[in-house]
């Protein structure tokens, strides 16, 4: 259900950004995780299972989401002309925090289960250190500008930008 909540926000996501803007799903994938990320703490100690999963595979439907409409919200704010550099900086930095994230997230629930935590809950807190994080994404996202036009280069220009003729 994961994989296929991930392939399928991959075209939903990346299809209603289309209609509403990069930006706008963005902002959508940030608020509705801070939501989302708040709630799983709650259905779980609920033992509200059918929500509880409802949760992660919209929250892995963002996932997905992300990366379809990442190339496109770069487009958007810095252009075509080095796009591709900057989405390999990004992958890079995703994927450091795909090593180091698990590793922090591990790291926090043995913290919670040596101080006493009911290992059912010793995830917990780390959902709401993902809210939080959210937040700050929302934030970042709220102030982030494209780079003024005339730092967006058209394709067919490419070649007088660097005196090719």
């Amino acid at each position: 259900m994961l994989s296929l909540f991930n392939v399928a926000g991959r075209f939903f996501w990346a299809s209603t950004s289309d209609f509403i803007g990069r930006k706008n799903t963005y902002f959508v994938f940030f608020a509705l995780g801070v939501v989302l990320y708040s709630l799983v703490p709650y259905f779980g100690s609920a033992g509200n299972l059918p929500l509880f999963v409802l949760c992660f595979l919209i929250i892995i439907s963002m996932y997905g989401g992300g990366f379809a409409t990442v190339p496109a919200y770069l487009k958007d704010m810095f252009g075509t002309r080095y796009v591709g550099a900057i989405h390999g900086l990004l992958l890079t930095a995703w994927s450091a925090a795909g090593v180091l994230g698990p590793v922090l997230i591990n790291y926090i629930r043995q913290y919670q289960i040596d101080t006493g935590v009911p290992k059912a809950q010793a995830y917990n807190i780390t959902m709401y250190i993902m809210a939080g994080l959210l937040v700050v994404g929302f934030i970042a996202n709220f102030l982030i500008q494209a780079v003024d036009d005339r730092h967006h280069m058209a394709p067919d220009t490419v070649d007088d930008a660097v005196g090719v003729a």
